[in-house]
């Protein structure tokens, strides 16, 4: 054993690495990406690691190696998990042999995300057991106790943690790497009245997941996570707090000086009643104090009504906590406050009267300067100019491109969706102009069916791929287009294009967005096509690439027109110190060249990127 200072997502791993997984796949997104990054850096040799073409994908092949005997684990984020959950539905009625962990991380905020959806919930839904951590060095020991009850119960389960405790860190002690379990699969032995799923075998192992989740109640009313702490003030208080994850921190944190009873449940589904009623027993109030759903507020209303308790139990369901949005010290605090009153002098709290800190610089997010989608959405506003339009977005960087001056996002759903949005309004709307943009990685991961659905069904629109590469917003994992794996190995690289002549589409053209004549000329001419036809904006995330020259404004030659900072919108475009004419702040500049392009006097210069660069990574 050794201590290292882990973040949440390094110890998930590494706790999953000590409890011998055998495979780990999943799909990146903020904030489960390190999880899977770090097994990868950190493999002993012994485990098989992809980052697989979306959640879906990555369930069914852990899934795969569960049914072997093997340890396996699938990473995602709290919308990735909707993706995966046609597999999961129907694999928790299979059950699985070896232990499989669904590492789902949610994002109350949200901070990177489309919803605040509840894990737990859905936990509820599926009928599948959750593991709720609450620190750092508890998440390491967690996900290797849920892989046990996993492979013990037949089951998969969810490993819920959430950003603060995925982002967070901590002092752990590891395992070092000789210590690491060795689970040695015993293979797949067929046996088609288990694997099999027929509706027969669905309601024999629906009963059985009944029988066993009320089982669960009673095991986890048992499993020393789940927690019973008496009052800290050392008091006899008729008040209780039920709390969660890194609210039970919170909790801890805020409570000193006061007196009630807690309740942490580690374990939300199937829900500890036999503890609960436990930590009932003598109150008259409970406060609940969780994110995201009222999942053990419900849990407790239930409990006092099957049993008759005259218990109130208060949470966001009363407004005593907020109903939506990440919970903090502060929230909490002030909660505790106004629920057992203020914390007696001297307890050690934090002070009051210090001044308040100054306000944070607003720092709205925007494209990088030099990003090629900067490049590609203004090809395409250029050469709509005067159209009526519809410009459908998707989840990634590229959705930055909703911000003025570009405006070119007027919807955005969840991955993928874009495609099928263009379809729906175009079929209504004939005389719109229905334009699609999607990442490289997102069409593969969710855009193909989309392109083969307006293919079949004869849409009018554009198809914008807009590919850089990589999988920019969530920190660069690779995807089929790149050529590597998350393992180092080099592979054949899949071409979107050829994908898209396969579906029949007879119009695809590659295009290097930062030649800004021939994208915008290109978007003018292919968008006159009828039917679905698709242009490929290729060039690299600048992150990928060094500039090899940066662009300067000869203020002698500059008009002031502020046509480039007002068309563009680039973070490296700026007021000179007469405030009027342009200045470019060459600590961000990449040397992109549009601005060079736009300028109307040639009064910028200089910006020049790599050859490579800007040739792309073509994939004829």
């Amino acid at each position: 054993m050794h201590k290292e200072f882990l973040m949440g997502n390094e110890a998930i791993a590494l706790g999953a690495l000590a409890a011998g997984v055998n495979l780990v796949a999943g799909y990146p997104g903020t904030p489960s990406t390190e999880v899977l990054e770090t097994v990868a850096k950190r493999n002993p040799g012994s485990v098989y690691v992809e980052w697989s073409v979306n959640e879906k994908a990555g369930m069914e092949v852990a899934a795969g190696a569960a049914y072997t005997g093997a340890r396996a684990m699938v990473t995602m984020k709290q919308v990735g998990l909707n993706v995966a959950s046609d597999p999961l539905m129907s694999l928790e009625y299979i059950g699985v042999k070896g232990g499989m962990v669904v590492l789902v991380a949610d994002d109350p905020g949200p901070i990177s995300s489309q919803t605040e959806q509840d894990t737990r919930t859905f936990g509820m839904f599926s009928k599948v057991p959750v593991f709720d951590p609450a620190s750092v060095s508890e998440a390491y020991e967690m996900i290797q106790e849920a892989f046990v009850f996993s492979e013990k119960y037949g089951t998969p389960v969810i490993f819920r943690a959430t950003t603060r405790v995925d982002h967070g860190y901590e002092a752990v002690e590891v395992k070092d790497p000789e210590e690491y379990l060795v689970n040695e699969a015993e293979g797949f032995i067929k046996d088609q009245s288990r694997w099999v799923i027929f509706p027969r075998l669905s309601i024999i192992n629906h009963a059985k997941i009944e029988k066993r989740n009320e089982e669960l109640k009673d095991v986890f009313s048992a499993y020393r996570r789940n927690q019973i702490l008496d009052a800290p003030g050392g008091g006899a208080s008729r008040k209780g707090i039920a709390t969660q994850g890194i609210n039970f921190m919170y909790t801890l944190d805020s409570l000193r000086g006061r007196d009630a009873r807690v309740l942490r449940v580690a374990t939300p589904f199937p829900f500890p009643e036999k503890l609960a009623l436990e930590f009932l027993e003598g109150l008259d109030e409970v406060l609940c104090v969780e994110e995201l759903d009222p999942v053990i507020e419900r849990a407790l209303i239930y409990t006092c009504g099957k049993y008759g308790l005259d218990v109130k139990i208060r949470g966001k369901l009363t407004g005593d906590i907020p109903p939506s949005g990440e919970n903090s010290m502060e929230i909490v605090g002030k909660a505790l406050t106004e629920f057992l009153g203020p914390a007696a002098q001297g307890d050690g709290s934090a002070r009051t009267d210090l001044p308040a800190p100054p306000p944070l610089p607003v720092r709205p997010p925007v494209l990088c300067a030099g990003c090629p989608h900067r490049a590609s959405f203004y090809a395409v506003k250029q050469a709509m100019r005067g159209k009526k339009t519809i410009y459908c977005g998707d989840i990634g960087c590229y959705t930055l491109g909703n911000a003025m001056p570009l405006d070119m996002c007027d919807t955005c759903l969840c991955m993928g969706a874009g495609i099928g949005i263009a379809q729906g309004v175009g079929h209504i709307e004939p005389d719109t102009k229905c334009f699609a943009f999607v990442g490289d990685s997102t069409f593969f991961a969710s855009g193909i069916t989309e392109t083969i659905n307006a293919f079949y069904n004869q849409a009018d629109m554009t198809l914008i791929v807009l590919d850089n590469s990589t999988t920019a917003m969530t920190g660069h994992q690779p995807h089929p287009g790149t050529g590597r794996t998350v393992m180092g190995q080099v592979v054949e690289k899949v071409s979107i294009e050829k994908i898209l002549r396969a579906i029949g589409l007879s119009v695809v053209e590659t295009v290097d967005p930062l030649d800004h004549a021939l994208a915008a000329e290109t978007v003018k001419r292919v968008a006159a096509e009828p039917g679905v036809k698709a242009i490929v904006f290729r060039s690299p995330c600048i992150a990928l690439t060094k500039p090899k020259g940066r662009s300067h404004v000869d203020p002698d030659k500059c008009i002031a027109c502020g046509r480039c900072i007002r068309e563009l919108g680039c973070p490296a475009l700026i007021l000179g110190e007469d405030g009027k004419k342009a200045k470019i702040d060459e600590t961000q500049c990449t040397g992109c060249t549009i601005c060079e392009q736009i300028c109307p006097v040639k009064a910028i210069s200089g910006g020049a990127r790599n050859d490579t660069a800007r040739k792309g990574d073509d994939h004829e």
